[in-house]
């Protein structure tokens, strides 16, 4: 079995160094290209951290899914969240039961729980309706008020700078993006979508943004499919030579429709998605992608719980790093 010896020895850093990246340490200074060696050689060595300890909570927590059962089924990125969720509770010794939450009309049928993880989007009144639940809830992939609540999430805009400056230092002049937005469940506003905020602002800052570039709709396969056939109908021969997809399901539309259209990938269309869902590296040409480590989302999520049920009170916002895999759809 890989230690964190034979990663750092391989890396060319430090232990201290290999065990500060593996455990997200967002004080390390280090680069993206080392972050990235490091996660590379662990996967490649199948590195997995050791087990930890087990806690006995008396009583249950809940997992609240802002999707039905059904949506979570077909977005492989949630179901990557719930599985970590679910391994870390096992490991944990933690009773734990799931709610595809859809309304907010039937609290008491939570009954006496010690936690809540929040997987998903919910607005800050779901989040104080929450609250009559229980003081202790975990946020996963939403932030409704950094001063309360924990919360895990995703770093999109280091993400998209990293896609957008591969895509530079390659050579490209005029990049595309195709992504989606989402809408609280109780309908209360939009949500702000930092992809797509920091695609516009940081092309924007080098001067090569083109809103004619940017097609926004939701973030499924279908769309990534009509939003693409839209681009190539508008700019025709002066199609972007490269687009961002605000994740893989879109992404894997973009190339579907590309095909359809003899545009070929990546000699004159590159697509980079995000999340590197587990059929990224199956579809052809296989796809480029930023990795979201979304099953140590939901362990986390777990281990930010526990410190809360055990007495800590100062809220902590974990944010879970990315490295870019470079596949066949980008060069």
């Amino acid at each position: 079995m890989a230690t964190i010896k034979d990663i750092a020895e391989k890396a060319g850093v430090s232990i201290a160094t290999v065990s500060r990246v593996l455990n997200y340490d967002q004080t390390l200074s280090v680069t993206d290209e080392t972050r990235k060696r490091i996660f590379e050689i662990a996967e490649s060595l199948s590195y997995k951290k050791k087990s930890v300890r087990k806690t006995n909570i008396p009583t249950k927590i809940a997992i609240i899914s802002w999707y039905t059962e059904e949506e979570e089924l077909e977005d492989l990125y949630y179901l990557s969240i719930s599985i970590g969720i679910t391994d870390r509770c096992q490991q944990r010794n933690i009773s734990a039961v799931k709610y595809f939450y859809s309304s907010y009309e039937d609290l008491q049928e939570f009954g006496d729980v010690r936690g809540i993880i929040a997987v998903g989007k919910f607005s800050t009144a779901q989040a104080e309706k929450l609250m009559n639940i229980t003081d202790n809830i975990i946020f996963v992939d939403c932030g409704p008020d950094d001063d309360r609540f924990d919360s895990v999430v995703v770093d999109f805009e280091r993400a998209t700078k990293s896609v957008i400056d591969y895509l530079l230092a390659k050579g490209h002049k005029s990049i595309g993006y195709i992504g989606g937005r989402e809408t609280y469940r109780d309908q209360s506003d939009n949500i702000l979508d930092l992809r797509e905020k920091t695609f516009r602002q940081y092309l924007s800052d080098h001067g090569q943004f083109n809103e004619s570039a940017v097609y926004i709709g939701n973030f499924t396969v279908k769309d990534g499919y009509r939003l693409m056939k839209q681009a190539i109908h508008d700019h025709g021969n002066n199609l972007p030579t490269a687009f961002f997809a605000g994740n893989d399901q879109i992404a894997i539309g973009c190339l579907q429709a590309l095909n359809e259209e003899n545009i070929h990938v990546p000699e004159e269309v590159n697509i980079i998605g995000l999340n590197d869902i587990s059929v990224s590296k199956y579809v052809y040409p296989s796809l480029s992608t930023v990795k979201v480590h979304t099953e140590l989302m939901g362990e986390t999520a777990v281990d930010l719980l526990v410190e809360r049920i055990e007495g800590r009170t100062i809220p902590k916002k974990v944010f879970i790093a990315t490295n870019l895999i470079i596949r066949d759809s980008s060069f």
